[in-house]
């Protein structure tokens, strides 16, 4: 389904001014991408992606005042006769005359930013990816352990909100509890928040909902995060074959994106919040270059090997 949101959100988030066509405000911003009108303003029109938000920064300014007066007006109105969604200028950008006259005309918003052009955009297309991204669901916590973000899983009353409180007790963030949203900004890269109404909540049985920023201050929370890493808690069998030397590397797929995933049994004698936390920072070691496990295989080929040479030259 395809998502919506209005050109007002875009105005509150990126504190935007409003030039002309305040009319305008709740008009539909559907595509997350956004477009740089400078080969419109040449004249050609042909690739003019109207269903973006145009933004006019510090080229397409200077332009604009190299046209003759006809074609400015010309080019221009032709801008808005595509109805893109809005018009936002950047910082150092002044606003033409004419972009506030038709945006009444037009009722579509010209807007101003208090960024500069590469600034705005950035912050620009961040939002419309977060908000208009398809997204999917996880049961699950999400956490950030020592830059990490781990996607911790498992079935219900395994106790993954239990092991998420030892965990911000011990310094770590909070991201989401019981239910995960995410959404991918690009192949290779997912993001993953709480629900509107979850935001820095975690349910711990026995006890409630409790606020983790309250309990535990603004350090224990953040909004959102990249996935790294699926850590996946399993009740213990004995008669389940569970990787011992760490050599295996299992990848889940969410979206486009392989995501490293590891299978954690769980016993009441094992203390899960430390399995975890080692895990987040094994995973972190390796993408930094140090594979332990590896090591460890290397070092036994080595011994086995000299050994096999020694008895040969006793031999």
């Amino acid at each position: 389904m395809l998502r919506k949101l209005t050109i007002n959100e875009v105005i509150t988030a990126l504190k935007l001014e409003i030039l002309s066509g305040r009319e305008g405000i709740n008009r539909k911003v559907t595509n997350p991408s956004l477009s740089k009108p400078g080969l419109e303003l040449a004249g050609l029109f042909d690739f003019y992606e109207n269903d973006r938000i145009q933004i006019i920064g510090s080229k397409e300014g200077t332009f604009f005042h190299w046209l003759s007066e006809k074609d400015q007006n010309i080019r221009v109105r032709m801008l808005f006769e595509k109805q893109p969604p809005a018009f936002i200028f950047s910082k150092n950008v002044t606003v033409p005359e004419i972009f506030l006259s038709l945006g009444n005309e037009y009722g579509i918003p010209v807007l101003k930013s208090q960024y500069s052009t590469s600034s705005l955009f950035s912050e620009c297309f961040s939002f419309l990816q977060a908000k208009l991204a398809e997204k999917t669901t996880m049961h699950g916590v999400l956490m950030d352990i020592n830059g990490v973000g781990v996607l911790i899983t498992g079935a219900s009353g395994l106790g993954k909100s239990e092991v998420a409180l030892e965990l911000i007790r011990r310094g770590y963030m909070l991201i989401a509890d019981d239910v995960v949203e995410i959404y991918q900004i690009e192949k290779g890269i997912l993001i993953g928040e709480a629900p509107e109404l979850l935001k820095k909540n975690l349910e711990i049985r026995g006890i409630g909902i409790v606020n983790v920023v309250y309990l535990f201050g603004a350090k224990a929370y953040r909004e959102s995060k990249r996935i790294s890493l699926l850590v996946q808690l399993e009740k213990w069998d004995s008669f389940k074959k569970f990787d011992r030397l760490g050599l295996e590397e299992e990848k889940q797929l969410i979206f486009e994106t392989e995501v490293t995933r590891v299978q954690i049994p769980i016993t009441e004698a094992r203390n899960t919040a430390t399995l975890v936390e080692a895990a987040a920072i094994d995973f972190k070691s390796k993408v930094l270059g140090y594979h332990s496990a590896r090591e460890f295989n290397d070092n036994l080929i080595r011994k086995i090997e000299e050994n096999q040479k020694k008895e040969n030259e006793e031999e």
